[in-house]
Formats: structure tokens, C-alpha cells, sequence
């Protein structure tokens, strides 16, 4: 209630109910909110100001065929001209449209800095857009009189109350707003996958949510990821609200030779990679997050998004990236509800609604279509009929015009004469002499009965529904086709989570037995010994399954590696890669000088145990050693060999009081004596002498092996004038068959050599099956059968370069 009083300076005073003014004021703000701002109409999927902003610029031209504009440009015509707010909520929507990481197909194509996921855009005055083919779709036959025009804010233009949208554009890229009292949050969908669901309820309009679902799974997001559960997406598309998780794509990758790490490829929508290391960082302050190393963001215009997690040594990386699902946005909650506008005021949809409302709307922009159309041939064919009339007679009508003494009585002749109608004789009198003496009947009739053609067909279309609808459909499929992009988003269903009272997965590798193997060609694997356990030798013929040296030990456990400088090197394995016990191949495995962070020229000739037997080493110069183990140097790395100048390592292995230890020269002399004949020394000691040698021969193998069950391989080399000219020939004689000598002393021949062969190019002792392999790392044919120890060998097929033997 009010009362209007007037003062005594005249001035007049209305008193207003404070309550009713606030209800009104609010409802009218609301009203704007809703209606004017906040929420998509669901017939073209836009919210006012995103239709202003496309009409504005299609009417400015800015095809995608043309030139770039300055988005100031764009933001002023459209603030002055249709869009009653300020330019930041006009330039915000412009940007929105363009970003491809926020749009399912972009509408806007961009040219500048539109900002990412973690930082804004640049200033309007910087950045430049024009229209995407897209948009072209959203705006397509606007000048046919298919949607309805209302006035802009000042009532001084008109624009379109809705755009044609030739194709979902709210199911495709979603929608985000908030109103007064509601709010819209819609998920985006793949183009070729909607559409095939809309032409399917098309031709089937009495389909269901299932038959549709066959079509349209799930959500597909801009940023792809994985969606982990499809029951809230089904309540989504059942009721128009529901939620779906979204996880981040993540593989478990290497980083360096002794790490591994977390690289992620795909992050949840809408989440960016700022974020996410901003999380991890605090979790790990807060003793939330652990395992973990370092995080880094190695993204680039060629990678696209590669966010690096490296983890600690001796976690699990998937019981790590457990944790990052549980404490970071690598797994976010998207909440679905489909509110629009629908016939003027909020609904709430569901995916069968949302579909019927676009259908509906395209039916009545191809309807009103195909009447303008109908409308304009109506009117033309009606002039060319009088123009056909006319030209008959060509010199009357002239006649009739400069008898005239002005336009009605020219108009009123040419009517009377020839009975035509006043547009027709309007469009006469309209056309210049010039133009009226070029017209040809036979031009104009052929016209006539396009026209009268295109007639019948346009009255057919209007008066068969069902072809209405085809039409409708089958552009629907040439939208799919143009603008279509396979599926980004990978749908999964929800793992049932653990009950709350189980305990919380263990980050950290458990310490379990396993062995580690060490292939000829470098590279290291893990294989965990559960009891009872174990690897079951194979004659294989695949690549790297040769096995040059083995250990058991326990995955967190140290163990060691002895190499060619005459070092031995400590190192865990919980960090190689590992492998079943029923494959145990180390084809995938680490490169073992990677791993253990060695220079390149130097080898690891063996894996040995650093609480076991003594271990036992032997140079090129023939000098033998054998180490006690136990007391060793805290230090990562140390000699255990203190080698002469030009000096190598060239064997190795563990070597109990029982084992043989055995030398083979490049004179292909066998030297055999018992290990209890070389007392254990210290680190710095440099050996004793252990093969006498001749001449220029060096060692070529030396190890420690049981005599009774070990066999030796042999292969000789070639003096060809090109290296490699001839594979050589090979053997395989048991050890036993080499009488034991003393130490220091030549030993016996093992392979009798041939014209033109000047000695051994390998040898090697160990355990049958013998495993031959080339320099490529694929294994080779080898003689099979035991020969006497000084016999030729036999021809190889292939070039030989290393021993193994299959896994025990």
C-alpha cells in the first residue's frame, strides 16, 4: 500500500510497502536472470548473449572463408547493436565459444591467445576471431523466414528469437549457468554419435531411452579422460539429473633407467594441469599424498598435455595413482542437470526430451523453409506468366507505355490489354527496354516449368509429413559428416569400491624373494618368487630370452653387479621392470648400464649375491682373483680388483671351495683348476696369475662352473679381409672332458682351428641348453650335440656374438 503526499517545496513523496517492492523488484530480476542470461534455450542449445554474438557476426560476414577480425570489433557491434549488458560478459561468452578444451565443437574460430584451462584470455583488443564452419551450420538459412524475429533492446533492429541449428548444439557442447533459484549444468556429447540417436527417434518416434542409449552411450568430453561409472549417466538422460566420475588417462611409464613415473595424457573436463600439480603439492606438505618424487609439466604445442608424476623408489605406482584419484582433481565429479528453456519457461529434460524438442524445432524451421521457398517460386512464376504474355506482343506494351501520360495509366493499359496483374505489370514497367528486348520465349518458358517443377515438389514435401521429416534426417547426416570427430571420452563401468573398514593399499612394493636376469643383450628384469614358484626352462627362439646371468635375492633387498672395470656396483631391484615366472624373458626390460648409471664402455659381465660365496674374476690378461663377501664398503659403488694398466674383466660369478674355475684363450686354449686354489684376497689386492698365455692370445671367457654338469661353447674366428665375412665354425663339448690343470699353467685345446682361422671369437661356460645370439640380440641356430673337446666345430649360420642359457 502507498500514499502519495505533496510537501512544501512542491516535491511529491509516494510512501511504498518495502516488503511488495522487494518481491517485485525480485522477480523481475529474477525473470531477466533466467529468461535474458542465465540458461540455453533447448531448441539451439544458446543462451542470449552466444546467439547475439553469432548472428551479429554473421551478418558482419565473418565467414570462416574471410579474414580474422578484432574481437573489440565484434564485442562493440554486438554491445551496441542486440546485447544490452557490458562488454565483459559479451567478450567471456565470445571466448567461451572458441576454446576448444571447453567446447565439443567449437563455434568461434580463434586467432590469438583465448587463454587455457589455468590461465584467462588476452585483451579484446589483442585477440582476433571469425565464424567456424560449424557456426555456419547454427546460422544456415536465416533470410528464409525460419525462425521468428523480435526486437533488440531499443527496438531499433531486429534479431532472431532462436537460430535454425542444423544440428544438437546443446547436447553436443553442453551447457553451464546459473539463474535465480536454479541452475544448468549439461555434459557435451559426440556430434556423429547424437545425431545417429536423433535420426533414429526420428524415424522411430515412439522409441525408447534404451533404444536411443544404443546410439548415444555416455557423455564425451572435449578433454577425453575416462568416465568411470554409466548408472548416473543413464539417471541423467532418465530424469535430466544425475553424476558420472571422470578420471584423468594416466600410463605408467619409465622416467629415468632406476624410476618410474605416472604420465598423464587426459585430464577430467575442465580441470587443468596447474590445478592438478597445486593439489599434489599440498597433499604431499600435508602428508596426504606419498610415493611421491616430483611433479613436472612437460606440455607443448607437440605433446599437448604431458603432466610427468614421478615416483619414489620402491612404491607401487599404481597403488600411487590410487591415492592421486582419492586427493587431486586427476578425478572430478560432473553433476548433470539438463535445465532449458522450453516454450518460454525452465524445464528439466531428460536425453528422449532434449532430443524431441530439437526435432520438433528442425521439423518447424524445414517447414517454414520450404513455405518461403514455395512462397518465392509462386511469385516468380507468376511474373515470368505475365512477361510471357507481354513479350508475345512486345511492340504494344511499347506502344501502351508512350501513349501513357504517367505510370497508373501504363499500369491500367498493360492490365486492360494483356489482363494481367498489377505485380505483374508493375514488374514490366520496372524492367529497362534494353532488358525486355533480350528476354526469349523459349528462355522463359524453360524457366516457367523449373519453376512449376520445383512448385509441385515443394507442395508434395509440405503435404507428406513423413518426407518432412527425411529431410530433416538426412541433413542431420551431412551435418555428422562434416563436423563429425571419432569418440574422445573412454566409458567404463564404476570398480566397486572397498568397504570402509578395509584397510588402505599399500603404497610401497612389497619385500618378496625374486630373481633377477640379465639377458646377453643388456637388459635386466624382475621376476617376484611367490613359494613354491618357479621358472620353467624353455629351448625358445624369440628375441632376448638368452640369459647371461642370474641371482635370487628379495625385490627390496641389495644385491650387486660386477663389471668389466673390475667393479662391483650395489644396487635394489624394486625398481625393474617386473615379469611373470611363466614368461620370464627379458626382452622389456631395463638396460642394466642405464639402470645402474655406468659409463658407456663399461659392461656388466655378472649379478652376484653380496652375502654369498666368494666371488671369482678373471681379466683378459689371465689374472684370477677371488673376493670374500660380507664386510663391504658403504659406498654405492667400489673396485674389488685393482687391474693393470689396458686390463679388463672379461668373467665373473659367485665361486664356492667345490666350483671349477675355468679360463678359455683366444689361442683357444681350456685352462681348468679348482677354486681352492685361489685364496680370497682383498679389495685392493690385484690378483694372482690364473692362465699362462702365448704369444698375443688374451681371455676370452672365464667363470666359475660346476665340472660335472657344465659344457663349454666355443667359436672360432675367421682372418677374412672383412670383418664378419664368414659366422666361423662352433661347438659344444662338456666341461668334464677338460682334465684339471694346475693353476698358471697353459691348459689344453678345446677347438681344433682351420685353414684361415686364427683363433676364438667367443667362448663360454654354463649350464645346457646353450642359447646362441647374434649382434641384433636374436638368438641363432647352435650345434647341439656334444663333440669331442679338441674337434673343428661345425659351420654357424649366422655371425655369433654372446652365450646364454634359458632361465633355471
Amino acid at each position: 500500500m502507498s500514499t502519495t503526499e505533496p510537501n512544501l517545496a512542491g516535491e511529491r513523496i509516494e510512501d511504498v510497502d518495502v516488503s511488495s517492492e522487494m518481491q517485485g523488484s525480485f522477480l523481475e530480476y529474477a525473470y531477466s536472470v533466467i529468461y535474458s542470461r542465465a540458461l540455453p534455450d533447448a531448441r539451439d542449445g544458446l543462451k542470449p548473449v552466444q546467439r547475439r554474438i553469432l548472428y551479429q557476426m554473421a551478418d558482419m560476414g565473418l565467414r570462416p572463408d574471410r579474414g580474422h577480425v578484432k574481437c573489440a570489433r565484434v564485442v562493440g557491434d554486438v554491445m551496441g547493436k542486440l546485447h544490452p549488458h557490458g562488454d565483459g560478459a559479451i567478450y567471456d561468452a565470445l571466448v567461451r565459444m572458441a576454446q576448444p578444451f571447453s567446447m565439443r565443437l567449437p563455434l568461434l574460430d580463434g586467432h590469438g591467445n583465448f587463454g587455457s584451462l589455468d590461465d584467462g584470455p588476452a585483451a579484446y583488443r589483442y585477440t582476433e576471431v571469425r565464424l567456424a564452419p560449424a557456426a555456419m551450420a547454427m546460422v544456415a538459412d536465416l533470410d528464409e523466414d525460419v525462425v521468428d524475429f523480435v526486437p533488440n533492446f531499443d527496438a531499433q533492429l531486429d534479431q532472431p528469437e532462436v537460430l535454425p541449428a542444423s544440428f544438437p548444439n546443446l547436447l553436443v557442447n553442453g551447457a553451464s549457468g546459473i539463474a535465480v533459484g536454479m541452475a544448468t549444468n549439461m555434459a557435451p556429447h559426440n556430434l556423429v554419435e547424437v545425431v545417429a540417436g536423433v535420426r533414429h527417434l526420428i524415424a522411430h518416434p515412439d522409441a525408447t531411452l534404451d533404444d536411443v542409449m544404443r546410439f548415444v552411450p555416455g557423455p564425451d568430453l572435449p578433454s577425453g579422460g575416462t568416465i568411470v561409472g554409466l548408472a548416473g549417466v543413464r539417471d541423467a538422460y532418465a530424469t535430466g539429473r544425475g553424476a558420472f566420475k571422470t578420471r584423468a588417462k594416466v600410463q605408467v611409464e619409465p622416467v629415468t633407467a632406476r624410476k618410474a613415473g605416472l604420465v598423464v595424457t587426459e585430464l577430467p573436463y575442465l580441470v587443468g594441469p596447474e590445478r592438478v600439480i597445486e593439489k599434489i603439492k599440498d597433499g604431499v606438505q600435508a602428508k596426504k599424498l606419498a610415493g611421491i618424487a616430483n611433479v613436472s609439466d612437460l606440455s607443448d604445442q607437440h605433446n599437448q598435455l604431458r603432466l610427468v608424476i614421478e615416483i619414489k623408489t620402491g612404491f607401487d605406482p599404481m597403488a600411487v595413482l590410487e591415492q592421486l584419484y582419492r586427493y587431486t582433481p586427476l578425478e572430478e565429479s560432473f553433476s548433470i542437470n539438463n535445465v532449458a528453456l522450453v516454450d518460454g519457461g525452465p524445464r528439466t529434460l531428460g536425453l528422449l526430451e532434449l532430443m524431441q524438442v530439437y526435432v520438433d524445432h528442425r521439423i518447424d524451421v524445414v517447414t517454414r523453409r520450404t513455405r518461403y521457398r514455395l512462397a518465392r517460386r509462386e511469385e516468380r512464376l507468376h511474373l515470368v506468366e505475365g512477361l510471357l504474355v507481354a513479350i508475345l506482343d512486345i511492340d504494344r506494351v511499347i506502344a501502351i507505355i508512350r501513349g501513357s501520360d504517367d505510370t497508373d495509366a501504363a499500369r491500367t493499359g498493360l492490365m486492360d490489354a494483356f489482363r494481367l496483374s498489377q505485380a505483374q505489370a508493375d514488374y514490366i514497367l520496372e524492367l529497362r527496354l534494353r532488358r525486355l528486348t533480350r528476354f526469349s520465349t523459349i528462355e522463359l518458358e524453360t524457366e516457367a516449368q523449373e519453376l512449376r517443377d520445383d512448385i509441385e515438389a515443394l507442395r508434395a514435401l509440405l503435404a507428406e509429413p513423413g518426407r518432412l521429416r527425411k529431410v530433416v534426417s538426412d541433413e542431420l547426416g551431412q551435418a555428422a559428416e562434416l563436423f563429425g570427430t571419432p569418440r574422445r571420452t573412454l566409458l567404463t563401468e564404476a570398480v566397486a569400491a572397498p568397504p570402509k573398514s578395509s584397510k588402505a593399499p599399500a603404497l610401497e612394493i612389497q619385500d618378496v624373494a625374486c630373481r633377477v636376469l640379465l639377458s646377453t643383450s643388456g637388459r635386466a628384469v624382475r621376476v617376484d618368487l611367490p613359494e613354491g614358484a618357479r621358472i620353467e626352462p624353455q629351448r625358445r627362439r624369440s628375441r632376448h630370452d638368452a640369459i647371461a646371468s642370474e641371482v635370487d635375492g628379495t625385490s627390496r633387498g641389495e644385491l650387486g653387479a660386477v663389471t668389466s672395470r673390475g667393479r662391483l656396483v650395489r644396487f635394489t631391484p624394486v625398481d625393474l621392470p617386473v615379469v611373470p615366472p611363466a614368461s620370464a624373458q627379458p626382452a622389456a626390460g631395463t638396460p642394466i648400464g642405464a639402470y645402474l648409471g655406468l659409463e658407456p664402455a663399461e659392461r656388466v659381465l655378472a649379478l652376484v649375491r653380496l652375502d654369498g660365496d666368494p666371488i671369482a674374476l678373471g681379466t683378459a690378461s689371465g689374472v684370477v682373483k677371488r673376493v670374500a663377501t660380507g664386510a663391504w664398503p658403504n659406498k654405492p659403488a667400489f673396485e674389488v680388483i685393482a687391474l693393470k694398466p689396458g686390463d679388463e674383466v672379461v668373467g665373473a660369478a659367485q665361486a664356492p671351495e667345490e666350483a671349477a674355475l675355468v679360463f678359455v684363450a683366444s689361442d683357444a686354449q681350456l685352462l681348468r683348476f679348482p677354486a681352492s686354489a685361489v685364496r680370497p684376497q682383498g679389495l685392493g689386492a690385484g690378483g694372482m696369475a690364473g692362465i699362462s698365455l702365448s704369444g698375443a692370445a688374451k681371455v676370452v671367457s672365464f667363470t666359475a662352473a660346476d665340472p660335472e654338469s657344465a659344457v663349454v661353447a666355443t667359436v672360432s674366428a675367421t682372418d677374412g679381409t672383412i670383418e664378419g665375412l664368414e659366422a666361423g665354425r662352433g661347438k659344444v663339448t662338456p666341461l668334464a672332458d677338460f682334465p684339471a690343470k694346475g693353476r698358471a699353467t697353459g691348459g689344453v685345446r678345446a677347438q681344433t682351428l682351420g685353414r684361415g682361422e686364427t683363433g676364438l671369437r667367443i667362448a663360454w661356460i654354463g649350464t645346457a641348453p646353450v642359447l646362441a645370439a647374434g649382434p641384433d640380440g636374436v638368438t641363432r641356430p647352435f650345434p647341439d650335440d656334444a663333440v669331442r673337446r679338441d674337434a673343428p666345430g661345425l659351420p654357424l649360420e649366422g655371425k655369433v656374438t654372446a652365450f646364454g642359457t634359458a632361465p633355471r
